[in-house]
């Protein structure tokens, strides 16, 4: 990693970038794939199919055999931590749904508001070199707990037509019975659309590569909701003397190993911490299956020193990081200092694989700095909120006279006279 020794605060917003990427050449084809799959249909996406992911396939649907067939294939061992993560995600979002209750803001009006699931929605899950099945956990669970009616899964197949077992697994576990052999900007398009085999859905949610994300912005353009603006996986580890630098470096390669768009970053305010990190970056590196992809990462990535674990915090809202990890045994005090993250992991054994798998929080997170504005995906993420109010007759006659001069200076007089209609047949004039 590049390290950086106590940059000038005018600096910041710089060291704080993100991987650039070509976004005219990725939109113009993100939008070909797009018009087609709208024209074309299924047959567009057995041509992107073929030419994407290298494998001609005769359907889309994945059967019941293929589900039965996958279950059989995932370990004892691999059944029981997925049970054990279902149970902590699916008690973790369940704490989520509340009851709202019913406010009477003047006598004779009530209000209330009440959640209601969105009906169809689509779950994109990455497929390829890192098949991600805990996803269909972290957003099948909660979009059950929502009590949408129809969820649809697009996934890549491998070059034998295939789905990695987990996936199908994790499907069948969490009751999602519509799954397709689709990936990439296709899928998401196919989704967004409806296609003769793929059903259209009202808002798409997952994670995925530059082209995956595009398609998802696109799409949102075009009336179809998205989880959240995404990008390429990141996390940013402040770690003070009291930290592990093992630790550290293993945290700073499991976002790595995600792909070589990913960003890393490690702040500190000593300088020996961040040499000895650096060390155990070489070390543990070397080992690493993905250690190709993990080293193209660390390209776009920078250790920096600052002065003050108060300073690396305030750099920390500045990037807004999709993780943060506070690697230290004080990391409860900054708790209240932290306004820009996706999802924070506090002292030296809160892990970002943690929440990635099994504590129990959502790791479907707003990257790129979109966490100044976005939430990770919850609950509330798949239903919408529709408000209802009653009034009555002491309730018209309490509001009614302030809305009739309001909507009078906004010259909005029907406004004003579906008010006093009432107000006089109430007094009989």
């Amino acid at each position: 990693m590049i390290v950086v020794d106590r940059p000038n605060r005018n600096e910041w917003a710089t060291y704080a970038l993100r991987p650039a990427i070509k976004k005219q050449e990725l939109n113009n084809l993100v939008n070909e794939v797009l018009n087609e799959v709208q024209q074309d249909g299924d047959k567009a996406l057995f041509r992107y199919t073929e030419k994407f992911d290298k494998v001609k396939l005769d359907g889309f649907e994945v059967d019941n055999d293929e589900i039965e067939k996958a279950i059989g294939l995932v370990s004892e061992e691999l059944k029981a931590a997925i049970a054990l993560a279902m149970r902590n995600i699916e008690k973790f979002h369940a704490s989520q749904i509340r009851v709202e209750k019913e406010i009477e803001t003047v006598e004779g009006v009530r209000c209330w508001r009440k959640s209601v699931a969105i009906e169809k929605v689509g779950l994109y899950i990455p497929g390829g070199s890192a098949p991600l099945f805990s996803t269909i956990l972290m957003l099948a669970i909660p979009a059950k707990l929502a009590g949408c009616k129809e969820i649809v899964v697009c996934t890549p197949a491998n070059a034998k037509g295939e789905i990695n077992p987990a996936i199908l697994y994790a499907c069948n576990l969490t009751g999602v019975k519509k799954i397709y052999k689709v990936g990439g900007a296709q899928a998401i398009a196919a989704m967004a659309t409806g296609t003769e085999t793929i059903p259209q859905v009202y808002k798409i949610f997952g994670p995925g590569n530059q082209f995956v994300t595009k398609a998802k912005e696109l799409v949102q353009q075009k009336g179809v909701a998205i989880d959240m603006p995404a990008g390429p996986s990141e996390v940013l580890i402040i770690a003070d003397e009291t930290c592990n630098p093992s630790f550290v470096a293993a945290d700073l390669l499991s976002q790595a190993e995600h792909g070589a768009d990913s960003q890393v970053i490690l702040l500190s305010d000593n300088s020996e911490i961040i040499n000895k990190v650096n060390l155990e970056l070489d070390k543990q590196l070397v080992a690493l299956p993905r250690k190709d992809v993990a080293s193209e990462a660390l390209k776009n990535s920078r250790a920096i020193i600052l002065d003050s674990l108060d300073e690396c915090i305030e750099f920390s809202n500045t990037y807004a990081p999709e993780h943060l990890i506070i690697a230290s045994e004080s990391a409860s005090n900054f708790v209240d200092k932290i306004v820009n993250a996706g999802s924070v992991f506090l002292g030296n054994y809160s892990c970002e694989s943690a929440g990635d798998y099994a504590s129990g929080t959502n790791h479907t997170l707003p990257t790129n700095g979109f966490a100044r504005n976005y939430s990770g995906v919850s609950v509330d993420s798949f239903v919408k909120k529709i408000t209802f109010q009653n009034l009555d007759k002491k309730g018209i006659e309490n509001i009614g006279p302030a809305i009739e001069i309001m909507a009078e200076a906004e010259e909005l007089f029907a406004h004003k006279n579906a008010v006093t209609l009432r107000l006089n047949e109430i007094r009989n004039v």
